[in-house]
């Protein structure tokens, strides 16, 4: 048995013979011609880094390389390091391995700004305090999905489409509270809304939209404008209550599908976004997108509420 001075020296002895036999250029991904980072090998045998090879399983479920079918793979959802590498390289090329992490944490840090090239999903209208199940199919949108995950925000914007534009100019941020990954790489995505924004200026990152953005916030009043407020908001809850309880088969189907009304809270303009009643409301009554974004971008609590006093008015007095 060897004494710990030549279990040393044998270790030693491995690090440069190691080095002298392997170059960088053998310990590089495929995908995208960088040195591995965190590598994952494949049924097939075919390693590369575990983000480059999602990307690839975003798009068709077989192994970039010799394109055997990776679909059981793919339904475990499980990607373990291929550890031996991981130490090989750590053992030979500790310097560019750090390097490597150092440029992987810079580009996490640049996804994770959430004013900055903030990702868009161009879909549906989505409101603050009110859930948002998303179906998630496209390759862009899966990587996008998966980078919020990674980068450790858990959020997005959420935009509907606009003519002319490639999306509105506002937009609600979304958090990614669930996602239940489906076995052919689709995702169920359970999401809240949390503020509302506006657009500064529009981008591009792999695929998907991004944008810079700014948060809205609702103008703050006092002393008897509040009081004012106040009062309107009162009345608008109990037409809301009415509504609600309108009985007609519509409105039994919403309560079923969107939970009850919520309830009132205590202080209207505790948010920046104010009460989240309302926004169930307008998420919930038939109306046009284009007019839910123009309340959507008020920033006056007062004139949202009359606006809401306005429409459930005239659905109340229509017969059941």
């Amino acid at each position: 048995p060897l004494d710990n001075r030549e279990e040393t020296a044998a270790a030693n002895c491995t690090q440069p013979c190691l080095g002298e036999s392997l170059s960088i250029s053998d310990l590089e991904c495929s995908l995208c011609i960088r040195m591995f980072f965190e590598p994952v090998t494949t049924p097939c045998g075919h390693t590369f880094c575990k983000e480059c090879l999602e990307r690839c399983l975003d798009h068709r479920p077989n192994c970039p390389l010799c394109k055997q079918s990776l679909r059981e793979y793919l339904k475990a959802g499980r990607y373990s390091p291929t550890v031996l590498l991981q130490d090989i390289m750590l053992a030979t090329f500790p310097t560019q391995l750090a390097e490597r992490r150092e440029l992987h944490q810079a580009e996490m840090a640049e996804l994770s700004n959430l004013t900055k090239n903030i990702p868009i999903f161009v879909c549906t209208m989505s409101f603050p305090g009110i859930p948002c199940p998303l179906h998630v199919f496209e390759p862009r949108y899966r990587l996008m999905i998966r980078r919020c995950q990674e980068s450790g925000t858990r959020r997005f914007g959420m935009c509907i489409y606009e003519n002319g534009k490639s999306f509105a100019d506002y937009g609600c941020v979304l958090e990614i509270r669930q996602v239940e990954l489906l076995a052919d790489g689709r995702s169920l995505v359970d999401t809240i809304g949390r503020q509302r924004f506006r657009v500064l200026s529009r981008g591009h990152r792999d695929g998907y939209h991004t944008a810079d953005i700014e948060f809205l916030e609702d103008r703050k009043v006092s002393g008897e404008e509040l009081q004012e407020l106040q009062c309107l908001h009162e009345s608008t809850y109990r037409l809301a209550q009415r509504f609600c309880e309108h009985g007609d088969l519509t409105s039994r189907h919403i309560l079923m599908q969107h939970g009850p009304l919520p309830e009132k809270e205590e202080d209207i303009q505790a948010s920046a976004d104010g009460p989240t009643w309302c926004w169930w409301l307008i998420s919930i009554l038939p109306l046009d997108p284009s007019y839910q974004l123009s309340l959507f971008s008020c920033t006056s609590l007062r004139a949202r509420l009359s606006q809401l006093q306005r429409i459930l008015t005239a659905l109340l007095q229509q017969p059941p």
